[in-house]
């Protein structure tokens, strides 16, 4: 289940690749299926044993080369231990609405990102987020540990990247079929998995997400505009004379 979109973000084969705060691996799999090599970064060590074991088992069936340059990483999102300039693309979902410094987290993003490279940053869209955060205290911060700690609009996200010297080029929605499920989830309490329609809902994902039809993927990208659960804004980083003429 990917958010953002490869084309937009304009990854070739070869690129090196930042997927900051990589949790399961989603995107940092989907990197290096497409020839790129991939950094995956995240505070949680079990997560990332977990994807180094899955890009194993992925060579191991054939899935990847054997020679796929994949490296997971643990660090802080506020002191990423790169050199400036280092990645060309750099992939950033779902991440910032967990730090209390965002802009700092966006500062250290853009250090590490080549001039010319570019970036994609998703975070929960408003609206949905919004009615999660009125049915249940529960769901975020501050009692919910790494919960969420704000609520982004569009435009604000938007005017930190711009503020932090990135050049904002494309935006779109995800996973309007996701909403209902947290809204769910939210009303009988975030942690209550074993609701009866939490578990018949988390079934209907599953499938959708393994076998894709094409009746529940039109339904997705109909409903996308309205109630998508993610935001995702594109930008590049401008060459260093573009900046300079600035």
């Amino acid at each position: 289940m990917l958010t953002v979109d490869y084309d937009l973000l304009g990854a070739d084969p070869g690129d090196l690749v930042l997927d900051m705060g990589c949790g399961a691996g989603r995107h940092a799999f989907e990197t290096v299926r497409r020839g790129c090599r991939i950094v995956a970064l995240d505070q949680d060590l079990q997560e990332l044993v977990d994807v180094r074991n899955t890009f194993a088992a992925m060579i191991t069936s054939g899935e990847l080369d054997a020679d796929v340059e994949g490296q997971p990483v643990s660090a802080d999102a506020l002191k990423l231990p790169f050199s400036n300039e280092t990645f060309d693309r750099i992939i950033c979902s779902e991440v910032l609405e967990h730090i209390p410094n965002d802009e700092g987290a966006i500062d250290e993003l853009v250090r590490v990102l080549r001039p010319g490279g570019s970036i994609a940053i998703t975070v929960p869209a408003w609206m949905a987020e919004k009615i999660c955060w009125r049915l249940s205290d529960e769901y975020h911060a501050p009692k919910a540990v790494g919960g969420h700690v704000r609520i982004y609009r569009k435009s604000e996200l938007r005017s930190k990247i711009t503020r932090a010297g990135l050049e904002p080029n494309g935006w779109g929605k995800a996973h309007s079929l996701h909403s209902p499920y947290w809204w769910l989830k939210c009303a009988v309490g975030p942690t209550n998995d074993h609701n009866r329609l939490v578990r018949a809902y988390h079934q209907f994902l599953v499938w959708d997400i393994v076998k894709r039809p094409l009746v529940t993927r039109l339904l997705d990208r109909l409903l996308n505009p309205l109630i998508g659960k993610s935001v995702v804004l594109y930008a590049t980083k401008p060459n260093a004379g573009k900046r300079n003429a600035a």
